[in-house]
């Protein structure tokens, strides 16, 4: 069904149209995107098979989602038409923008209009397309948690293809912001120590030596929603984008929701307001290596496995003219250089295929 061209005067007749065909739908058909689950290993053909029955919101990672995410649980058991329902009657009444103002709704993945491509259909209408799948079930969640990321996102992506047009590649900004959208977590941190310690993939300090220093100096939030289809059936190996976010002090003394809406804030204007991206800007975290997060972690040697928490690249310290390292420089930590996002060797479980 052809959707009418978007302006703010036809905005809420829109919306009620987007509305009224996501009701009437009762499959979602795919449109090419990738699922973003990596090929290979037995865990993660266990994510891909894994359905809506499966997610446990007491854990950790899903526990931002629970409130709304398990009402949204039991209507799409009962059906695609249930559950975009759910969406619908949830967008109208939080009134959340996307990226170039349009209300959010979502409607079933085969109404996108033919020719149509998923970013600019949401930039023009604010309907998201969304199939009866975990992947967009969690991409429509975090719509709710982070409205202004995820509008940032989308604005940026669209403004990159209108200046690009839709090629062979994609440019190092969409490639990032396609990363973030699918695999990011917000490492909120008050000490940069413990940045520092991430990005030098100093696994011990981070997780073991500073391990009280989690939940009152940094936590994390994930956002990318093929990281969370991944978390549906968790593995060892399951590596996120770590988006760094440098918070007060006084941050921790806040609620979760003032948490959130911090982050969302400040997190969105970064986005808005930076030059261009590139994979450098994230750092890998593997997830179930965050305290509390996993039970096996309590055990120092759980970090042992190299194979997940990994050396990474790292500065070569400054030598003296006949190799040997300056004096000067010998007690100074060495830094890890950034991240690249898709570099095997530094994250054993990189994803950031795929729009959606």
């Amino acid at each position: 069904m052809a959707m009418p061209a978007s302006g703010a005067d036809n905005q809420p007749a829109l919306n009620a149209v987007c509305v009224a065909a996501s009701v009437a739908a009762s499959v979602a058909v795919g449109d090419g995107r990738d699922s973003a689950i990596a090929r290979g290993s037995p865990a993660q053909a266990m994510a891909r098979t894994a359905g809506f029955a499966d997610i446990d919101w007491s854990s950790a990672w899903f526990s931002q989602f629970a409130a709304r995410g398990a009402r949204w649980q039991r209507a799409a058991q009962a059906g695609a038409t249930a559950l975009l329902a759910e969406m619908n009657a949830d967008a109208l009444q939080c009134g959340h923008l996307t990226g170039r103002g349009a209300r959010l709704s979502f409607i079933a993945q085969h109404e996108l209009p033919s020719g149509a491509t998923y970013e600019a259909h949401i930039a023009a209408t604010g309907c998201v397309p969304t199939r009866h799948n975990l992947h967009d079930f969690f991409n429509a969640l975090s719509w709710f948690q982070f409205p202004r990321i995820k509008a940032a996102l989308s604005a940026r992506g669209t403004a990159a293809i209108d200046a690009l047009g839709v090629g062979p590649t994609r440019g190092s900004t969409r490639d990032a912001l396609t990363v973030f959208d699918e695999n990011a977590v917000l490492f909120a941190c008050s000490d940069r120590a413990l940045a520092a310690a991430l990005r030098a993939f100093d696994w011990r300090e981070l997780f073991v030596a500073r391990r009280d220093a989690w939940g009152a100096q940094c936590e994390v939030r994930c956002f990318g929603h093929a990281l969370l289809e991944k978390l549906v059936a968790p593995y060892k190996a399951c590596t996120a984008h770590a988006w760094i976010v440098e918070v007060p002090a006084a941050y921790f003394a806040s609620d979760v929701a003032a948490r959130d809406a911090w982050l969302d804030d400040a997190v969105s204007r970064a986005l808005l307001t930076a030059g261009e991206l590139t994979g450098r800007v994230f750092a890998p975290l593997p997830v179930l290596g965050i305290p509390g997060w996993w039970p096996a972690n309590d055990a120092p040697s759980f970090y042992d496995d190299q194979s997940v928490f990994r050396a990474g690249r790292r500065a070569e310290r400054p030598r003296s003219r006949d190799g040997k390292i300056a004096a000067s420089k010998a007690g100074q930590a060495v830094a890890a250089l950034p991240a690249t996002a898709g570099e095997g060797e530094e994250s054993p479980d990189s994803t950031g295929q795929g729009d959606g």
